[in-house]
């Protein structure tokens, strides 16, 4: 750049500095200044173009960019629809699992999407199985028959003669 200040600067002190006789220089000089300046002149009209040109293409990628911004919107909307929805179709699935399995409690059974209600109910009915197969492990062995017991022989030993005797009716079905 100090090479071009001392070449603008020696034009300006040449024709001053020069007497009015050297003409056939400044013609040169003139048409040199010319050429320079239609130079430029093409040079900025191109700059001018390009920056024409650069902000047509930002105003067409502006208007893109309001057309998605329009399209996310749309579809944040519909997503949050579609949570709604599913959010209720679990909830009835939900319902309709607990009314299918009365001897689950209800709030064994949860989750908030399909699967987790399903593993839920797989869990509690594997739960309820171990719990039934314990119950009746335990009815077993504690389990007495049914009816009144077998009746012997009623031992008349120690008794007085007129309580055998009423013993006696009473086996023979009689009453006392």
């Amino acid at each position: 750049m100090p090479e071009e200040k001392k070449e603008e600067e020696q034009p300006q002190e040449t024709p001053s500095a020069a007497p009015e006789s050297d003409g056939p220089s400044r013609p040169e000089n003139l048409d040199a200044i010319k050429a320079e300046l239609e130079e430029e002149r093409k040079a900025r009209a191109a700059v001018e173009a390009a920056l024409a040109e650069k902000d047509t293409r930002i105003a067409e990628l502006e208007a893109r960019l309001g057309e998605a911004d329009q399209n996310f919107a749309s579809l944040d909307s519909q997503v949050a629809q579609l949570k709604e929805a599913h959010s209720q179709a679990v909830a009835k699935y939900l319902g309709v699992v607990r009314l299918a399995n009365p001897a689950i409690p209800d709030d064994v059974i949860g989750g908030s999407t399909i699967g987790e209600i399903e593993a839920s109910v797989q869990k509690a009915t594997a739960i309820a199985a171990a719990v039934k197969a314990d119950l009746e492990a335990r009815a077993k062995e504690a389990r007495v028959p049914a009816g009144a017991p077998a009746r012997g022989e009623i031992s008349i030993e120690g008794l007085s003669p007129r309580e055998k005797i009423a013993a006696g009716i009473q086996q023979k079905g009689g009453t006392s």
